[in-house]
């Protein structure tokens, strides 16, 4: 456990613990940069700090997983500072400096048991445990929303990978046993019941691990940012390609060279099928949620472009499995996983079938990860929390923008 790693290296003293989920995105991807709709659920593979403050500016953490230790000066925070984990809590501490919050140093513990680069993003769990330890030993209050775009800027500005919203919203304000149906231009959300009883949500993971902001993650958002200024001459009106309908992209899509088409049409396209997939969800209708599952991974593979041959080996071997209502790759691609609903009582058997076939023609073994949808991050202290927006305004008995407001009609 990190807080007894903790006390063997730091010495004896108070112990606190905030654990931060990962993430799967059952559909919706590409979307969240781009102002569009997602559906993930926070799941329970978590990051787990173990922290205590440190009296000084002095940030000292030790990662159990990799069996290092890192050290930093609250003092000395730059852009492309560090490499490796450590970059992570670093630019958590710079984002929390760049929006003027007081930051205290501490000394840390981490360990967790979301894979990494496998799409399940370890990375902003990572940061969302750093920001809530930093506020903790540095005695802020900062709402959960607040909070989310905090990592996202560290993930932005300090990092270097140009994500959007989503991974540190489901990281912070994800419900047990429930789907996160948000809209990343105005951040209304609603959650939506995703009973295990009725489906499991199975992980494959490719062991292929991804080096996102080396990779064509960057160029695809400006591919999307170009087609978008394109699309948007022919309708000033719209704000982003959450206000483009399936017909009005078939109206100018001509006007769009390749392969700004083919980026835009699964831009477009995705979040009709996040939408239509909410809708059915809340109906239970995981028959028709699963044919949109499928729908968006060959719209990410044929338009979007980010899909590899380990993924769609995965997912074809999981649509032939008894018991599988959808299977996509989830998450940016170029490697890590797919995602699966799999009936409860076919589980056993589609992760033999998936593993076996996977090997056969790979000659390596994936991995595969049941998971359930789980609570977003919380501290184990309990006197130690962060409200959200929704608490706020109940307290205070004012509105909000950011109203949780029901999304799937």
């Amino acid at each position: 456990m990190p807080g007894q790693k903790l006390i063997e290296v730091f010495g004896a003293g108070p112990v606190s613990v905030v654990r931060a989920p990962g993430r799967v995105n059952l559909i919706g991807d590409h979307t969240d940069y781009n102002g569009g709709y997602v559906l993930p659920a926070a799941v329970d593979r978590e990051v787990r700090i173990a922290f205590r403050p440190s009296g000084d500016s002095r940030v000292e953490m030790i990662s159990a997983d990799f069996d290092e230790r890192a050290a930093f000066d609250l003092g000395g925070i730059a852009p492309g500072q560090a490499q490796g984990w450590v970059k992570y809590p670093m630019g958590v501490a710079g984002a929390f400096q760049a929006e003027k919050y007081p930051v205290a140093g501490m000394r840390a513990v981490i360990r967790g048991n979301v894979p990494i680069g496998a799409g399940l993003s370890s990375s902003a769990a990572i940061e969302v445990a750093c920001a809530m330890a930093f506020c903790s030993v540095s005695g802020l209050k900062i709402h959960r929303e607040k909070l989310a775009h905090l990592c996202r800027r560290a993930e932005n500005e300090f990092v270097g990978m140009q994500c959007g919203i989503m991974d540190q919203y489901a990281c912070l304000l994800g419900r047990k046993d429930c789907a996160l149906f948000l809209d990343c231009t105005t951040l209304d959300m609603e959650l939506v019941p995703l009973d295990e009883r009725g489906a499991k949500i199975v992980i494959c993971d490719t062991r292929l691990k991804r080096q996102l902001v080396n990779s064509a993650y960057n160029r695809r958002r400006e591919e999307c940012e170009e087609a978008f200024i394109i699309l948007q001459r022919h309708f000033p009106e719209v704000k982003s390609y959450k206000d483009i309908s399936i017909p009005m992209f078939r109206a100018y899509a001509h006007d769009l060279p390749d392969p700004l088409a083919k980026r835009a049409k699964h831009v477009v396209t995705e979040n009709a099928r996040v939408a239509q997939a909410a809708r059915l969800l809340k109906k239970g209708d995981l028959i028709g949620f699963g044919a949109l599952m499928d729908a968006s991974h060959d719209s990410l593979r044929n338009d979007f472009e980010v899909s590899c041959r380990e993924l769609d080996l995965l997912v074809g071997i999981a649509r032939e499995s008894e018991g599988v209502f959808g299977s996509r790759m989830t998450g940016a691609g170029f490697g890590g996983c797919a995602v699966a609903l799999v009936r409860p009582d076919c589980v056993a058997a589609f992760t033999a079938k998936v593993s076996d076939g996977y090997q056969a023609e790979t000659g390596a073994a994936p991995g595969i990860y049941v998971v359930r949808a789980s609570d977003g991050a919380t501290y184990e202290n309990a006197d130690c929390r962060l409200p959200n927006e929704a608490e706020e305004r109940s307290h205070n008995s004012h509105k909000s923008h950011n109203s949780h407001r029901p999304l799937a009609k």
